[in-house]
């Protein structure tokens, strides 16, 4: 009598051991990804010390100037910035949300400082495309035609050159007018009124030692970028303004910047 071969049972289970070889494999995965994330971090940190420590071995900054708490009350022109080095190093192209950070705590405190002047309506205060936008209005800041700070605007200008020479980053200054033409013996056009209103306020901050001449230039723009509408007084008292941009000291590609206009600057005023 022939013996009966019993039949082998078919295991359905069996892709339990591939599924589970493969959910191993994908986590070794995310492992090794997540090691070269923190790796890349590290080094990057390291880099940006040992450049710190460079520059702080040859005594062009102080230890102290990776410590902005401890500088607050430093008067202007010192040489103690109260950024961190990193953006002083022009980390703030690798980091723009560090750089808009700092940008918002400068604008914080000018409103504080500047609060009687904004509810004025003389200083507006907002970020623009190109950084910190400080608007100063003619009525607060110059006579009609004149590009002479009025006196009783000295002290405000102080307060923005404290303010503002305590960073790091550069300061533009824009010369803007109505469409209304001029033509006195000192100014024969627009443009020669903003470019010599933008020009001098840079000279007070110079010569208030405020903010370092390496960080400073001067436009003018005449009436050719207002912020309102030239057909009514109000809108054109609106474009009578001199603007303070603090911007981040970046190199600009000038072909993508878009610019409907040749810009009219002079860079490190000493004369």
């Amino acid at each position: 009598m022939r013996r009966r071969v019993p039949r082998s049972r078919i295991n359905h289970e069996r892709w339990l051991v591939s599924y589970a070889d493969f959910i191993t494999l994908l986590f070794g995965l995310f492992v090794v990804l997540y090691a070269f994330a923190r790796a890349d971090e590290k080094k990057h940190v390291q880099v940006t010390e040992a450049i710190d420590d460079a520059f702080r071995s040859l005594g062009i900054f102080s230890d102290t100037s990776r410590q902005p708490g401890k500088n607050a009350n430093t008067p202007a022109g010192t040489d103690q910035p109260v950024m961190p080095m990193n953006i002083v190093m022009g980390e703030d192209v690798l980091a723009p949300t560090k750089v808009k950070q700092d940008l918002e705590n400068i604008r914080r405190e000018l409103q504080q400082t500047l609060s009687n002047q904004i509810a004025q309506h003389t200083v507006s205060i907002l970020m623009g495309r190109d950084g910190l936008v400080i608007s100063l209005r003619e009525a607060g800041f110059f006579a009609s035609g004149s590009a002479t700070p009025r006196t009783e605007s000295l002290t405000t200008l102080a307060q923005i050159a404290a303010k503002l020479g305590r960073t790091p980053y550069d300061l533009r200054i824009e010369g803007h007018t109505d469409n209304v033409p001029i033509h006195t013996l000192e100014f024969d056009s627009n443009w020669e009124l903003s470019s010599a209103r933008a020009t001098r306020i840079a000279r007070l901050f110079l010569d208030r030692k405020a903010i370092p001449p390496e960080r400073l230039s001067a436009a003018g723009y005449a009436e050719f970028h207002p912020v309102a509408s030239n057909s009514t007084a109000d809108g054109r008292a609106e474009n009578r303004r001199v603007d303070l941009v603090v911007k981040p000291r970046t190199k600009i590609n000038l072909s993508d910047t878009g610019l409907p206009h040749p810009e009219v600057s002079w860079r490190k005023i000493t004369d």
